[in-house]
């Protein structure tokens, strides 16, 4: 990592009191270094089969699952609030799930059409869709497996690259592996560039941990019990490494990513201010829904203020260095924000 001296130029006390700068609101606000708008927000949605559908996640309050009619709506509100985009996450049916997770590329999945209708009511959203295999696999893994349940790379990254192609024509504006395969972000790349899709975007997973934060994600798009006991230790990052990211993030960007994810967000902030200071990219963050659902439990049970400690834990993302920050308080945030 980088290293430098910090050094002052100011007097000693008296001289210099650093509360002076915080004595008044308007200088507080004069001097601030970092501020939230809701343009630093994407939103996280969950998208299901059907018409008319809503489902609630027990383990993420006030986060539902949607159908596309009603996901609809909740786009125009997300629109109207100044979130610049909302990334997609399907809620796959069992039936639907497979080993080699071919309904991930289906031209007519759930996905595609969900992206093709916000897209048609607002084109000026921008739609992120996830690539990757754990929503459309039986054993909820992010790839394919073999007999040993390991998960085999290349195969995956094959696959991968018909999933984001099949989002690109569909209409996303960005695609996110967030497998943590190697080589896959090359092979997308060149795939969308030799389709024609030169202006999509992709957003790289590049720093995505094994961490223990994704349980409520996994009952929201219904993978936790395919997965039961099973671990991803041996693709996504082991979370006591730091240098490793930089190595996975400076990778991707070779390969042609144009953004960088790290996830999760709180917990790894560290880590996204090193990708932001010493790469000089694109950085965002994910919020992700373990983070969401330990904030909402003491704000439910009145032990932290909601809209305050929301706010600053959104803050520290931007002093961190992000340029965006999934996260599933976008709207409450969006709002307390105007």
């Amino acid at each position: 990592m980088t290293s430098s001296t910090f050094s002052t130029s100011r007097g000693p006390f008296p001289t210099t009191r650093m509360r002076r700068l915080r004595a008044s609101a308007f200088a507080r606000d004069l001097v601030r270094e970092n501020r939230l708008s809701p343009a630093d927000f994407i939103f996280p949605v969950f998208v299901l089969e059907g018409s008319g559908q809503r489902e609630a996640v027990p383990s993420m309050p006030g986060v539902e699952r949607l159908s596309v009619d009603l996901l609809v709506e909740q786009a125009r509100e997300v629109a109207a609030l100044g979130i610049p985009a909302l990334a997609l996450f399907p809620v796959v049916p069992a039936q639907r799930k497979s080993l080699d997770a071919a309904e991930a590329w289906n031209p007519d999945g759930l996905v595609q059409r969900a992206v093709k209708t916000l897209k048609d009511a607002l084109p000026e959203l921008g739609i992120i869709t996830d690539v990757a295999l754990d929503p459309y696999t039986t054993h909820g893994q992010d790839g394919i497996i073999d007999d040993t349940g390991y998960v085999l790379n290349d195969v995956t990254s094959e696959t991968l690259v018909k999933q984001a192609l099949s989002h690109a024509v569909a209409g996303a504006d960005v695609v996110a592996p967030s497998d943590m395969m190697d080589g896959r972000i090359g092979a997308i790349r060149q795939r969308l560039e030799t389709e024609g899709h030169l202006n999509t975007l992709i957003l790289a997973y590049a720093a995505k941990y094994a961490s223990s934060y994704y349980g409520p994600f996994r009952d929201a798009v219904g993978s936790s019990g395919n997965i039961k006991g099973g671990n991803k230790f041996s693709y996504q990052m082991d979370p006591g490494n730091s240098d490793e990211a930089l190595h996975e993030c400076a990778l991707d960007l070779a390969e042609g990513a144009d953004m960088i994810m790290v996830k999760p967000g709180m917990p790894y902030l560290d880590i996204a201010r090193r990708v932001k200071q010493e790469l000089k990219v694109p950085t965002f963050a994910y919020q992700v829904s373990g983070e969401y659902a330990m904030h909402m439990a003491a704000f439910e049970r009145g032990w932290l203020a909601q809209e305050p400690v929301m706010l600053e834990s959104l803050l520290a993302f931007k002093r961190a260095g992000c340029d965006g920050i999934l996260t599933y308080f976008a709207v409450a945030a969006a709002r307390a924000l105007q």
